[in-house]
């Protein structure tokens, strides 16, 4: 019986060609004296960046409050996972890649959570708030975007005295109830009393409160503008007065005989600054709890930071995000909670 035999020309299949060159390369690293001894100050920079990560709380704030700098941007500091593994491979350094592993390691352990998407379809108050932004060429539309989210309490920041108006007339057909203490304001969709300014050390007024009669019960609802931080090259990160402002918010929280508090703001402040925790240390985020990704919020153009924030005590969340550009420098961020519930 008469056989045909045929040869193949080709290079094989794709796969069986990555294999070869996955092999030829590996071949080439194990006949390789030098993959254990090279790459050594890669590795310690991967250590080191391990080691600001984990201790990251223990950075001292005596120069520059360096570590409330470090605590703002710290999910940035993942960017640098990546660069070191390119320069492990030019390297051709075993020892480095191996290093790599623990920032790696460290950075999923304290943000591979914020990636997934947490949100949940239940709730039953939808809550807002927006650093409009003072100099807002378009404050009328910017309320309109806000409103359109379809949020039954919205807390609007740096609001002046001549766009109030503005704010107000775009608003009212949405929200019966509202009230503006200085800079800050406060729409609602449900009645609004026992409405006063709150004491942050500023000497002007750029924080209220509100009990808001919801259908599952009074919420009090905080609205605040904490003061704004510098990065400055001859003073580092001069954030003393935000600092004051954050331990009166706190203290005030704290002092609020209503079991179930929103806390709606531009805190000028990360859930992982340190000097926040007068406040964060009672309090939920709902983009920690129910959000999808980081949330960064500021600046609108490209966020690299969630300062603006909405807080629960005694209210669970259900989802969390921002909402899209306006005409403010800030995003708007938006949250969904149930009430009647303790968090655990």
């Amino acid at each position: 019986m008469a056989q045909a035999y045929v040869t193949e020309t080709g290079g094989g299949t794709g796969a069986g060609r990555e294999r070869s060159r996955l092999r030829r390369l590996w071949g080439g690293w194990r006949g390789d004296r030098g993959i254990w001894r090279r790459g050594i100050v890669i590795a310690a920079l991967a250590v080191i960046l391990a080691l600001m990560m984990v201790l990251h709380a223990r950075i001292p704030n005596k120069i520059g409050n360096l570590g409330s700098l470090t605590d703002t941007f710290l999910p940035w500091l993942g960017v640098f996972v990546p660069v070191l593994l390119v320069l492990a491979l030019i390297r051709r350094s075993v020892t480095a890649l191996i290093a790599v592993l623990l920032p790696t390691a460290v950075w999923l352990n304290l943000f591979g959570g914020l990636v997934t998407d947490k949100a949940s379809s239940g709730g039953d108050l939808t809550v807002a708030t927006h650093n409009v932004n003072a100099e807002n060429p378009d404050p009328s539309g910017t309320a309109r975007d806000v409103a359109a989210s379809g949020a039954d309490v919205v807390a609007l920041e740096e609001l002046t005295e001549e766009a109030v108006p503005v704010y107000e007339r775009a608003l009212e057909s949405t929200y019966k109830y509202h009230k503006v203490v200085g800079t800050v304001g406060l729409w609602s969709k449900y009645p609004m009393n026992d409405t006063k300014s709150v004491d942050i050390k500023l000497g002007w007024e750029r924080a209220m409160r509100s009990t808001v009669a919801t259908p599952e019960g009074e919420v009090a609802v905080y609205v605040a503008h904490l003061p704004s931080v510098r990065v400055k090259l001859e003073a580092g990160f001069t954030a003393r007065q935000r600092d004051k402002s954050a331990g009166a918010l706190g203290a005030a929280i704290a002092d609020e005989p209503i079991r179930q508090v929103v806390l709606l703001g531009d805190l000028n402040g990360t859930m992982n600054d340190r000097a926040l925790n007068a406040v964060t240390a009672q309090m939920r985020s709902t983009q920690g709890a129910a959000g999808s990704g980081f949330g960064f919020s500021w600046p609108a153009s490209f966020p690299m930071a969630r300062i603006d924030q909405i807080l629960v005590r005694d209210a669970e969340p259900e989802a969390s995000w921002t909402l899209p550009a306006t005409a403010s420098d800030h995003l708007p961020v938006a949250a969904r909670v149930k009430l009647g519930t303790s968090a655990p």
